[in-house]
């Protein structure tokens, strides 16, 4: 049986070391996380327009990390100074792309970043600053509650799992029949879902890439989307 293909939007990187210009990029955890998984990791352009068409060819999609959205996305009147790497091509590419994602029930798993693009995607808000060293969840491995019955509990198969999260920014108000599947300690939403959405889909604020080649509760995210992926067909 062929494996199924799975979009994920490329990161633009204005440097690499192997190459002589700036790139378009995932990190190797994720796509090996995908590889795993039994999936074919598809790297695609971040250009907008002809969004549902490019991705029908596809049998599940994944919106990685990345940088922040732009504040105006959310409604936003003024930008806190720690936002960082916005780029409005990348905005409009994965705005659109959870939107059709979501529209043509293609199986959707969002990280990080991604989780953060479907909220506002479906009319959610941001907390663009989480605070200092005490409160933001950068380079830290917690413990994060989930809730039973979810997609992210089958996945993961656990109702607490060990996360290791990058983020300095939060769900504030979430998005239109977004229900929260999994918090942290401090009440930070890490997963969100969107009970009778047609299609599979879960998000997740923290990193399952990070540890998912030696954790099955995280890689089991990625088989999940795999499995939905299959189904499909």
């Amino acid at each position: 049986m062929t494996r199924p293909l799975i979009a994920i939007p490329a990161r633009f990187a204005a440097s690499t070391s192997a190459l002589r210009y700036a790139a378009e990029v995932n990190a190797r955890a994720l796509i090996e996380a995908v590889w795993r998984a039994g999936g074919e990791p598809a790297s695609i352009h971040p250009a907008s327009g002809d969004v549902p068409e490019r991705l029908a060819r596809f049998d599940g999609v994944l919106l990685p990390g990345g940088g922040d959205l732009a504040p105006h996305r959310y409604g936003a009147t003024d930008t806190h100074d720690t936002v960082y790497d916005v780029d409005d091509v990348q905005d409009d590419f994965d705005l659109e792309v959870a939107r059709a994602a979501l529209d043509l029930g293609r199986p959707l798993l969002a990280i990080c970043r991604g989780l953060q693009v479907v909220n506002v995607a479906l009319g959610g808000t941001l907390e663009q600053d989480m605070g200092g060293p005490d409160r933001e969840h950068r380079h830290v491995v917690h413990p994060v509650a989930i809730q039973r019955g979810t997609l992210l509990e089958q996945a993961t198969g656990q109702e607490k799992i060990e996360a290791s999260c990058y983020h300095h920014q939060r769900v504030h108000r979430a998005g239109v029949g977004l229900t929260v599947t999994a918090r942290a300690a401090d009440g930070t939403v890490e997963g969100l879902e969107l009970p009778g959405v047609q299609g599979w889909f879960t998000a997740v604020q923290w990193h399952p890439e990070d540890t998912a080649h030696e954790d099955p509760a995280q890689q089991g995210l990625f088989d999940a989307l795999i499995q939905a992926a299959h189904d499909r067909r």
